[in-house]
């Protein structure tokens, strides 16, 4: 379909101010800019209790913020981490997004603020986010949480963390992951259709893209790897990954690449729902104050955590 009425405001308006794209700016502008539109494009809501802690991550400590919702007794969770491109977000930047899941899906969420680049170079962020599913689900019981009935997940940079995070739990035969939420993810680093269509003036572009990779990875050789690109793993491994939901928006670049996993993960038996949102472009869940879709989008994304938390642990 065309591009959606309020996704064409909402570009008109960031084209208005003039504002430099993210790459120009030092990284301190760029990551501070990425801040204040989350912020200014989300809409808030009140939690049940939220709490701010620091766990130990692969390096340095790592901070987390768990949202719980209303009542009492054992939850299922979310582990989330927020999208960026490995180099921008943090616990504030997708505060908001959080809020809407623990009431929505009625499940614990733990927001996750792994390490960023350039600060930290690959594969820091993926251990980061093993280290901290891991922790959550040893410590469970003092979280409230039913760690067989721990899910992960996150939107773009975020999302190809939760997937890797997925293949490293099996591999490494710990922690258990009962689902994977993925939102418009990051899946591999190759040319598609989508990406040449809508890499130019559709909010992610190709030399934000490309500046993010030249700040997550140490060579070129590291795109190459299932733990960057998991659209790379093989069958077999793809086979042992637990079911998902993947979430994309027409106009994004990375549209095709989270469709492609999902055919993968299809072929080799997963449980997979793919949903592509028409004239929306990345990021569109994050723009709630300005595009009804994204909206319903994470009402969707809710309603699929609260069903597959109320199978049983072993489905």
């Amino acid at each position: 379909m065309a591009l959606h009425p309020q996704v064409k405001r909402v570009l008109d308006m960031m084209a208005s101010r003039e504002t430099p794209p993210l790459e120009e700016m030092t990284l301190q502008q760029a990551r501070q800019s990425f801040l204040d539109m989350c912020r200014q494009m989300n809409l808030s809501e009140e939690v049940a209790h939220v709490e701010d802690r620091h766990i130990p991550g692969y390096q340095d400590d790592i901070a987390i913020r768990i949202y719980k919702p209303e009542g009492s007794g054992i939850h299922p969770a979310l582990v989330y981490f927020h999208g960026g491109g490995w180099v921008l977000g943090n616990l504030d930047s997708h505060d908001a997004l959080c809020r809407s899941l623990v009431n929505r899906a009625d499940c614990v969420v733990v927001s996750v603020d792994y390490s960023l680049a350039p600060e930290h170079k690959f594969p820091v962020a993926v251990e980061d986010a093993y280290l901290a599913t891991r922790w959550i689900s040893e410590h469970a019981d003092e979280l409230g949480i039913d760690p067989n009935r721990i899910a992960v997940g996150g939107d773009s940079a975020g999302g190809n963390l939760a997937t890797v995070v997925c293949h490293l739990s099996r591999v490494r035969q710990s922690p258990s992951v009962c689902y994977q939420l993925l939102i418009y993810p990051s899946t591999g680093f190759y040319l598609t259709e989508s990406f040449e269509k809508y890499s130019e003036g559709y909010f992610l572009t190709q030399s934000t893209m490309t500046w993010f990779r030249e700040c997550y990875f140490n060579h070129e050789d590291e795109l190459k790897s299932p733990l960057a690109a998991p659209v790379l793993l093989s069958e077999s491994e793809l086979a042992e990954m637990p079911p998902a939901l993947i979430m994309t928006a027409e106009y994004d670049p990375l549209r095709d690449g989270g469709k492609d996993y999902a055919d993968k993960l299809n072929k080799a038996g997963v449980d997979v729902r793919y949903v592509c949102y028409p004239g929306m472009i990345h990021g569109f869940m994050s723009m709630c104050a300005a595009i009804d879709d994204g909206k319903k989008a994470i009402d969707d994304a809710a309603r699929e955590l609260k069903t597959r938390f109320q199978q049983p642990a072993s489905s």
